[in-house]
């Protein structure tokens, strides 16, 4: 390993005509002043580009390169990641960024792709097969580490000279060397006072801002300040921001309303405001220990104090004061239980202990867990500390992105229309578990705009769903070709002979009263299935690009051994890729083929796509592996290079 960076390196680019002699002095006295490697030495004084550089690195080096920008956009399994231990890819300056599980080849970004001795170690840690090395910028390479395995979420920031200074900018303003908890938040909140005071709607960006007031930037620096607060503990470092994160997809997978995500959202940031201690304050650990339940006995209520100023929403203040109160009973403060205890504080409750339990190594485990023994944890005190059906499908929600399960599962679609978002939480469970893949409709405007779609193989509904009940969305279904056949369920808590009888003639398949067993439930849909001839079989996948990109597809279509078409619909035109057990067999995109087609749709950024599993290439067109695809589409779309 180089500390400095190859020492040849500036000849090199002398030689090369990159640069002059003169800038090779400056470069040396820079390094030499400053310390660190040559790389960044050329870079601050501006003698090249990022991409000129790194460009000429892979040449030499024979290699590819991976630019700051995608290292910084890369979304890395925690799978490929654990192949490199953290201590180990901090020591060698190496990010780990995909594994070929049939080759048993790991690709890595490095600074020194030529150090044989570093890419031995990496190799020995994951014991793998092979080693492919590319070549990036030294601090990119050590920012996609600490994001990745450390969740620093500014580690790019500071290799941005313009976020840098806005960052000390602001680190000014709060009076850089004077900061705490407790001034940090009351200056937040005076300048949000001073502002406005936001409604839950404002926040969840769900209405303009009639005085101009910059809601999205709030929450931007809600976030950036709480990192600061937590800054001083390397244990901590992003934890709250990472616990929002959480906080967001299980609440979006619930069904709650705008107001109420953003609410739970802000209460995950601030939640250990005023509360820094020797321990961190978890509803495990309070759960569990005397010692920490009485240390948040006298702290419960710090956050909403701190930012009262703000008015917080209603919603974001019950989830705050109440995330140590216990499902079973017998918690802080008003020892609630079940459903009494407010949803947003039982939802902060699951997703701060499992972050501690991941990410922080003082936990009660006194390591971090995966994620299977994280749920574990979490599955083992259900009911008595956390909703247990939460527990559940808060492990659906992290176990895996939902779209590629279905881009790796053939199962039934089912549609659930019910206002109900805790009450369909549960069957939603269980239909799950028992192979279904499950959406959810809020309204009948709702359910019909995915019914037209024509992907739902069985609906289950209540009646009551609002101004139009759920009658009448069957009668519109039974008048629809796309519904006359359509296996349909009303689940209601109406007992009433005449609604089970007018549910009967309008052509429902089965009328059952709540409350039912999710089990039960789910056999009678299979039943009903059964006897209507849907056994299930491959089902196309939809989605759009923004949701994932095409790169990620490939790889799941490809590491799933997936075979059929996948359609892109772009606004730069429309393609293929033709898939036989997850290799690449042909592109098409424009008047392009083959390889370069599949180039030039690597690019796409916008668009929607569908896996139609059901069409079979019958000749191949392309022989390079879907790696071999991904890396030169990625290179080229870094160099600029039109396919």
């Amino acid at each position: 390993m180089h500390p400095t960076g190859n020492p040849k390196l500036a000849e090199w680019l002398v030689n090369g005509g990159l640069m002059s002699a003169e800038a090779r002095e400056k470069v040396l006295s820079q390094q030499q002043l400053l310390g660190g490697r040559i790389e960044e030495a050329i870079l601050d004084l501006g003698v090249l580009g990022e991409l000129e550089l790194l460009k000429f690195l892979a040449n030499t080096y024979r290699t590819r390169f991976v630019s700051t920008e995608k290292l910084a956009k890369a979304q890395i399994d925690r799978a490929t990641l654990e192949k490199v231990p953290k201590k180990l890819a901090e020591q060698c300056t190496a990010f780990p960024v995909m594994y070929d599980a049939a080759s048993a080849t790991l690709s890595v970004v490095v600074a020194d792709p030529d150090d044989s001795n570093l890419l031995r170690q990496v190799q020995m840690a994951a014991r793998a097969k092979h080693v492919k090395a590319f070549v990036g910028r030294p601090l990119a390479v050590k920012a996609a580490i600490a994001k990745n395995y450390g969740g620093d979420i500014h580690a790019f920031a500071r290799l941005d000279r313009s976020a840098h200074e806005q960052f000390s900018s602001m680190m000014d303003v709060f009076e850089r060397n004077l900061v705490s908890e407790e001034s940090m938040a009351v200056a937040l909140a005076g300048e949000a006072a001073q502002e406005r005071t936001l409604t839950p709607e404002q926040i969840a960006g769900g209405g303009p801002a009639s005085s101009g007031f910059d809601d999205s930037a709030y929450r931007e620096t809600l976030k950036v300040l709480v990192s600061l607060i937590e800054g001083g503990r390397s244990d901590l470092r992003g934890h709250s921001a990472h616990v929002a994160r959480l906080v967001g997809k299980l609440s979006q997978r619930i069904g709650v309303s705008p107001s109420q995500h953003a609410a739970y959202c802000i209460a995950a940031l601030l939640h250990d405001l005023g509360k820094m201690g020797e321990h961190h304050l978890t509803a495990l650990n309070v759960g569990v220990s005397e010692t920490q339940r009485a240390r948040a006995q006298h702290t419960y209520t710090a956050p909403g104090r701190l930012m009262e100023a703000v008015k917080l929403p209603h919603e974001a203040l019950d989830a705050l004061e109440s995330m140590y109160e216990r499902f079973g009973g017998d918690g802080l403060p008003g020892q609630r239980s079940g459903k009494d205890i407010p949803l947003g504080a039982r939802l902060l409750a699951i997703c701060d202990t499992y972050a501690d339990l991941t990410r922080n190594a003082k936990n009660p485990f006194s390591k971090t867990l995966d994620a299977e023994e994280a749920c574990g944890v979490l599955s083992r005190y259900a009911p008595a500390l956390f909703d247990p059906n939460l527990v559940e499908l808060f492990k659906h929600t992290v176990s895996g992105d939902s779209l590629k399960a279905r881009l790796l599962s053939n199962r039934h679609l089912a549609l659930i229309v019910d206002t109900d978002p805790e009450e369909t939480t549960v069957l939603e469970l269980r239909m799950i578990e028992q192979g279904f893949e499950v959406h959810v409709a809020r309204s009948v405007e709702a359910a019909l705009k995915q019914l037209r779609g024509g992907r739902i193989d069985v609906v289950v509904s209540e009646i009551d769903l609002g101004a139009r009940d759920g009658f009448g969305l069957l009668q519109e279904a039974r008048s629809q070709s796309w519904g006359k056949q359509l296996p349909w369920v009303i689940v209601t808590r109406r007992t009433a002979r005449q609604d089970a009888d007018r549910a009967f003639e309008l052509g429902a398949d089965d009328y059952v009263t709540k409350p039912i067993s999710g089990d039960l439930l789910v056999t009678k849909l299979k039943q009903i299935m059964d006897r209507r001839g849907r056994s299930a079989g491959a089902r196309g996948v939809s989605g759009s690009l923004q949701e994932m990109g095409l790169p990620d597809i490939v790889q799941v279509l490809w590491h799933g051994r997936k075979s059929g078409s996948l359609k892109i619909h772009a606004p730069e035109g429309n393609g293929e890729i033709h898939f036989v057990e997850g290799q690449v067999y042909n592109a098409l995109f424009g008047k392009k083929r083959g390889a370069d087609a599949f180039y030039a749709m690597v690019a796409l950024q916008a668009g929607d796509f569908a896996v139609d599993p059901g069409f079979v290439a019958t000749q191949r067109m392309i022989e390079e592996s879907p790696e071999g695809l991904l890396l030169e589409g990625l290179r080229r779309l870094d160099e600029g290079v039109s396919a």
